[in-house]
């Protein structure tokens, strides 16, 4: 996501010609887009992203329980 929020800063300054952006070359620009394609395809086919999903399920999952869990009074009590 990174990538592409540097990909569209550095358009939009090329696009505007601001300075120093404006003498740089189209493909130092477009790079960013490019180098976010190969993360996005890498990500994919590593897993890396289906992990990272089952990670924030599995953490939603456990708050629920432990909502519920207070909710009933049925959390272990410390003792001193």
């Amino acid at each position: 996501m990174y990538l592409l929020l540097v990909g569209i800063l550095g358009l939009a300054l090329k696009y505007l010609e601001i300075e120093p952006v404006a003498g740089l070359s189209w493909w130092l620009i477009l790079s960013p887009f490019a180098l976010a394609v190969i993360w996005w395809a890498w990500a994919d086919a590593s897993g890396y992203t289906k992990r990272r999903e089952i990670k924030k399920m599995d953490q939603r999952k456990q708050k629920r329980i432990d909502r519920q869990r207070a909710a009933m009074s049925l959390t272990s009590k410390k003792r001193p």
